[in-house]
């Protein structure tokens, strides 16, 4: 998932809360000598003041940025080697900014720094990196914990919207199930009416066990999708054609339940299925990934409720498992790409 980034409200607010207390000392020193008659006041006080505080702030701003608004997870880097390059760009960026503030002083204040002064500015400037560096981390983490409570807040909505959809459209399991047996045995002399009833009976029982869980493995989702294509090719005979080529090193990775069969049934839904446009839904694993794809053959009127499914199962995929559909139409192929984790 893309990193959400800390807003740039709490960052600023940081950054000029901190430019404050920093210069808190300076401005201390400068009133307590002007108050007891060691200085006199004047506009290049002001001007040292203001100058050095801009540093502060901008210096404050920066390494919060870099610490808490940079996506390094984004890289395949070694944990290792991710802190090595986030501590040499804060380092580095520290001799940059003391270098420049250094450099510009003598132009803006019309002297140039006082040795002792110089020390204050090294001193003041490690210490200020140390503690912004703990302080993005602590924003970073707070806002990675406000996100993931907002995602479980959706996952909990959604899976109360099912529910109650699922009450909405109710029927008695039991009902179903013994009138599926009833006409099962009606028809036991028909071999496909009655391998139609068993799919169509396997099926209803998936769906209803499938809200259960969030997750289920990659083969108990194929056994459920070969049933789902028993019943298209019986409706659609040669006109659909639906192959199913994932490897077996997929079999135990998790997936949305009703995933690759959603997807399936899109293509059906939103395809001209026809003796002249048979249609021909690919379903492959490649890389570390489920592919489902089609040619795309519009139908003349759209289909009812057409990207409602696809939408939702996006928004379900991307709270369960991290991570997004790729959805593509390259060379009027459409196609759907699920990334999988690794396995446990």
């Amino acid at each position: 998932m893309a990193l959400t980034k800390v807003k740039q409200g709490e960052v600023v607010k940081t950054a000029l809360l901190l430019g404050i207390l920093v210069s808190l000392p300076k401005t201390i020193y400068l009133y307590n000598g002007i108050m007891e008659g060691n200085l006199d006041f004047s506009m290049s006080w002001v001007t040292d003041f203001l100058y050095r505080y801009l540093f502060f702030y901008c210096f404050s701003w920066l390494v919060i940025q870099l610490n808490a608004n940079i996506d390094y997870d984004g890289f395949k880097w070694s944990p290792i080697l991710k802190w090595i390059v986030i501590l040499i760009i804060n380092v580095v960026l520290l001799f940059a900014v003391i270098k420049v503030i250094k450099a510009f002083y003598p132009l803006i204040n019309g002297r140039d720094l006082k040795p002792n002064e110089e020390g204050w500015i090294n001193f003041t400037f490690i210490n200020l990196s140390i503690v912004l560096f703990f302080i993005a981390r602590l924003l970073r983490v707070s806002t990675d914990k406000q996100e993931s409570r907002i995602e479980n807040e959706q996952l909990k909505q959604q899976n109360l919207e099912n529910e109650l959809a699922a009450l909405k459209n109710q029927i008695d399991p039991h009902f179903l199930f013994n009138s599926l047996n009833s006409l099962s045995s009606l028809i036991r002399e028909n071999e496909k009416a009655t391998q139609f009833v068993n799919k169509l009976s396997y099926m209803y029982r998936y769906i209803l066990q499938s809200g259960e869980t969030n997750l289920v493995p990659v083969k108990d989702e194929l056994k459920f999708l070969r049933s789902y294509i028993f019943l298209m090719e019986t409706r659609y005979r040669d006109r659909i054609q639906i192959e199913v080529d994932v490897a077996d090193d997929f079999l135990d990775r998790m997936v949305p339940p009703l995933a690759l069969q959603s997807l399936v049934e899109n293509s059906v839904k939103h395809n001209e299925i026809s003796s002249t446009n048979p249609l021909t839904v690919k379903v492959y694993s490649n890389g570390e990934s489920l592919f489902v794809e089609n040619p795309i053959r519009s139908r003349s009127t759209l289909a009812e409720g057409m990207g409602t499914g696809l939408y939702n199962l996006k928004k379900r995929y991307s709270l369960l498992l991290k991570k997004e559909l790729i959805v593509s139409n390259d060379n009027e192929i459409f196609k759907v790409e699920l990334p999988l984790n690794q396995p446990a």
